[in-house]
């Protein structure tokens, strides 16, 4: 008898033979029949031999489509490096599903000359050639109050579809199978399906997609790819089972291909960092036969890792099983400025560009970029919401009139009835205008012309656009020395070194203010300077946050990493989210029962006699029984030991210090010790903020 895994993997081979001879086919959906009657044909003038370094198709008849002939930008002031080996039909999309609440709400939209016109023709014309479009089931209460969020049911992407198609670009529909927000930590049910199993809900989820889908079309609008839920990771629709979850999703998938045979499915996941994830949700989808085209993640560069690692994750899919990739969202802050008296988001995490409209523009270049000449099969990028803006005027209250009629803002008050527990407590304006391509006016900001200049490049002055923001720790016993030189970030993202000044340094409170953390301002080449100054007490240890390391380093610089059992993962990750100081941790995974058993140990050199104190950090989960420990080891003995915890993610526990007496010259190793029986979805960790601090008398 064969046995079920070998089913399995079968199965997943024939699905990737499969993918290989439809490859062609699938790529030529991207751009395909124009609504308009112009054809494309799929014949490449370049023999197909625009591939890069990404084996990305060719032009597939891309070239002759007459919106591409009519963008002509230039920029006096955005500085864009051409993205080399760009296919014509790469997608560069934008989400905007809101603008129909916006403009309800008083909101207009101006193109460069200070010209009123529709926003789908401003993005059209600075080189955004898709638009995605947001689609929940029921976004209103018993008595009609929309929830929020640009109350995106199916009519309000009918009018967007129009607009979009209007101008030449495709629509990407996105249905999220619920009355409001999916992401992650909400994947709630539709009001209307509440209470039926996955094979009743897959069949109402069938219909529904049907007669969605069947109103676009028959709205003329033109239909490139169809979404099936949005970041779903392994969650949808209240299931998390994935035979529930890939059962709804085919169900999506079928009605896509009756009703629009020619658009792409797409999946769509979010936190490509974590990378077991990733190949998980890619087998469970070819282990059991989703029909899906294109594997997408949402990518923020604040919180979703590096850049090469997304390049692995996805290129691991389309290798593996054949698909083509996508980034389904990404955005980047432009401005601090909040102008809608809500507040906020996108400041926290990693900064990875200022935050300034160039900034913003080499977020999304270096993105396209790294999509076209490290990826194998990506097709394309979607800013998020781009267009969303904030709406009403001189308060608080006199905004939120306006968004409770309009649905302008994130959320109502009217959501509570749907999400209590989120929405209904937080409802409010926008929080993402400060990433938008347009200002509080409705203007076109210069950095929307990226999304054409990076086919053409745009070269100029390359000056100043920030100075860089500097981290400090000092020790509460020694001297405090702020740098003399900081770096100016230039226009094309390098750096050089330029004179600072720093404005009321207050050394004396500093020194006497225990451990604290001080933000303290200064000007350099004429633009202001920021250093954050974390006063702490002298760390013994190297390499005590596991900042000196790449990411996935198993052996850690200055640690010792041993694996007494063999389990899944065990490396140092780069993710400020799971990270208690800086970017970087050391993480741990590993799926079934009684498989995690390591230690993680540094021998501390250089110390002198005398009395000293030793404590480490955990964060993590679904350990079960578990015996976690940090220990201090004498000449090969351990003398002392304190309890390690894991509880659920980013609950951080530091361990009690262990105080010990060392005697200069015996050899000294602080270290931690974790096993793990597991429970759930395997035992998983991260261990950060090693301290070895000397004791005074």
């Amino acid at each position: 008898m064969i046995k079920t895994t070998k089913i399995i993997c079968l199965m997943i081979v024939i699905a990737m033979i499969a993918s290989v001879f439809t490859g062609c086919q699938l790529i030529d959906k991207l751009f395909g029949d124009k609504p308009d009657g112009g054809t494309d044909n799929g014949e490449n003038t370049d023999n197909g031999d625009n591939t890069g370094n990404n084996g990305n198709t060719g032009n597939n008849g891309y070239n002759d489509d007459p919106w591409m002939d009519a963008v002509s930008l230039s920029s006096d002031s955005l500085y864009v490096n051409k993205v080399e080996n760009l296919p014509d039909n790469f997608i560069m999309g934008m989400d905007a599903s809101c603008v129909p609440s916006l403009e309800a709400s008083g909101v207009k939209y101006y193109d460069y000359d200070g010209t009123e016109k529709d926003v789908y023709q401003i993005l059209a014309e600075n080189g955004v050639n898709y638009i995605r479009v947001r689609i929940w089931n029921d976004p209103f209460d018993k008595d009609g109050n929309g929830y929020g969020g640009g109350n995106c049911d199916i009519e309000n992407a009918i009018e967007v579809g129009k607009r979009a198609t209007k101008y030449g670009m495709r629509l990407l529909v996105n249905f999220h199978y619920s009355d409001f927000w999916a992401d992650p930590a909400k994947q709630m049910v539709p009001k209307a399906w509440k209470g039926m199993s996955s094979t009743q809900m897959s069949e109402a989820l069938y219909e529904y997609t049907k007669d969605s889908l069947q109103k676009l079309v028959d709205a003329g609008i033109d239909v490139g790819m169809v979404q099936i839920g949005n970041e779903t990771n392994g969650y949808l629709c209240g299931f998390k089972g994935w035979n529930d979850i890939v059962k709804l999703m085919s169900a999506g998938s079928k009605a896509t291909r009756e009703i629009c045979p020619d658009a792409l499915v797409a999946v769509h996941f979010t936190n490509p960092e974590k990378i077991s994830n990733f190949k998980n949700y890619a087998y469970q989808l070819a282990a059991q036969q989703v029909d899906y085209d294109v594997f997408a993640t949402s990518y923020y560069p604040a919180w979703h890792g590096t850049l090469d690692n997304l390049a692995t994750v996805l290129n691991n899919v389309a290798d593996t099983y054949g698909k083509m990739t996508m980034i389904a969202e990404t955005a980047y802050v432009n401005t601090f400025d909040d102008t809608d008296f809500f507040g906020n988001g996108g400041t926290d995490g990693v900064k990875a560009y200022p935050f300034s409209e160039q900034g913003q523009a080499n977020h999304i270049r270096t993105l396209t970029d790294t999509a076209v000449n490290k990826m194998n099969n990506c097709i394309g990028i979607f800013y998020w919401e781009g267009t969303w803006i904030s709406v009403g005027g001189s308060s608080w209250n006199e905004n939120k009139v306006i968004w409770e009629k309009y649905g302008s803002g994130w959320a109502s008050s009217y959501s509570k009835e749907y999400d209590p527990k989120d929405a209904g407590l937080y409802y409010g304006g926008c929080s993402v205008d400060n990433q938008a391509f347009f200002d509080k006016d409705g203007k076109v900001r210069e950095s929307l012309k990226v999304f054409g200049l990076v086919r053409t490049g745009n070269i100029v002055e390359n000056k100043a656009d920030a100075i860089e923001d500097v981290h400090l720790m000092i020790d509460l016993n020694g001297d405090i020395v702020l740098p003399d030189k900081v770096n100016a970030i230039m226009l094309d993202n390098s750096k050089y070194e330029v004179d600072v000044e720093w404005h009321n340094v207050d050394y004396e409170a500093m020194k006497s203010g225990g451990v604290a953390k001080y933000e303290i301002k200064g000007t350099a080449a004429g633009m202001p300077a920021v250093c954050y100054v974390s006063m702490v007490e002298y760390n013994f240890l190297k390499n005590w946050s596991f900042e000196e390391d790449e990411n996935k380093a198993e052996q850690p610089a200055d640690w010792v990493a041993n694996a007494i059992k063999k389990f899944d993962e065990h490396y140092v990750e780069s993710n400020v989210n799971n990270s208690l100081t800086g970017n970087n941790n050391y993480h741990f995974w590993g799926a079934g029962t009684n498989k995690v058993e390591f230690t993680v140990e540094q021998q501390v050199t250089g110390l002198k006699s005398g009395k000293y104190k030793f404590s480490i950090s955990t964060m993590g989960g679904d350990c079960g029984e578990y015996d976690a420990y940090a220990y201090i080891k004498i000449n090969g003995q351990i003398i002392s030991k304190s309890e390690a915890t894991f509880t659920e993610w980013k609950e951080w526990h530091a361990t009690d210090f262990i105080y010990f007496d060392y005697n200069e010259g015996d050899v000294l190793v602080v270290g931690i010790y974790v096993n793990c029986v597991g429970s759930g979805n395997g035992a998983w960790g991260n261990i950060d903020d090693a301290m070895l601090n000397s004791v005074g008398e």
